[in-house]
């Protein structure tokens, strides 16, 4: 099945090597979309979008390029295929890692730089309300775990600050985040992103 055969419901794979992946699989079905859990090659087939879960960022990758995943998954987005990435995710995105691990390798597809768990350990965990871009309405309660801390930012629109650093930014067709939408009730986040994958590039 390719993309032009697709009914009007999108259909988002989530990457599933480890992590918060279950909880955007419940966020983006309530959000109206079909969803696929993406551990092979194959799973990326016919998909509109794709979510870099929340997680370990070193473990993601490793298992990623264990299973074959890492370059196509690469070259999709390349391609053009519509992705969300969430804290770890966002890490796996980043053309610069400033604390990364020796062994880590990354997509470098987002044109940023970030200090792994730079806004603190597990126990530092905090929410903060933030006045996303374009989103209209209250303001997004932004679930803050280990977060990545974005240091540089390059050719990316910034969507939401916190304390002066960028938490949200888009790149053609990439939204990343530090935070974690996917563990709030709020689906706003969810929904535009549903959107712009059934968006035609």
């Amino acid at each position: 099945m390719n993309r032009s055969a697709r009914t009007d419901r999108a259909l988002i794979g989530v990457l599933a090597m480890q992590g918060a992946f279950a909880e955007h699989v419940r966020a983006l079905e309530a959000a109206g979309a079909r969803t696929r859990l993406v551990r092979a090659q194959a799973d990326l087939e016919g998909l509109d979008g794709i979510v870099l879960p929340g997680g370990e960022s070193t473990t993601m990758t490793m298992l990623m390029e264990r299973v074959g995943l890492l370059e196509p998954v690469r070259e999709a987005i390349r391609g053009g295929l519509a992705t969300l990435a969430t804290c770890a995710g966002m890490i796996v995105l980043a053309r610069d890692v400033t604390d990364g691990m020796p062994e880590q390798k990354g997509l470098g597809l987002l044109d940023i730089g970030v200090r792994r768990n730079g806004y603190g350990r597990q126990v530092e965990s905090f929410e903060s309300p933030l006045h996303i871009e374009g989103m209209n309405g209250k303001e997004f309660p932004g679930v803050f775990i280990r977060s990545p801390l974005v240091e540089r930012t390059g050719d990316v629109k910034v969507l939401a600050t916190y304390e002066g650093h960028p938490v949200a930014v888009r790149q053609d067709r990439i939204v990343a985040l530090c935070f974690h939408p996917e563990l709030t009730s709020d689906l706003r986040l969810h929904r535009e992103f549903v959107r712009l994958a059934m968006a035609r590039p």
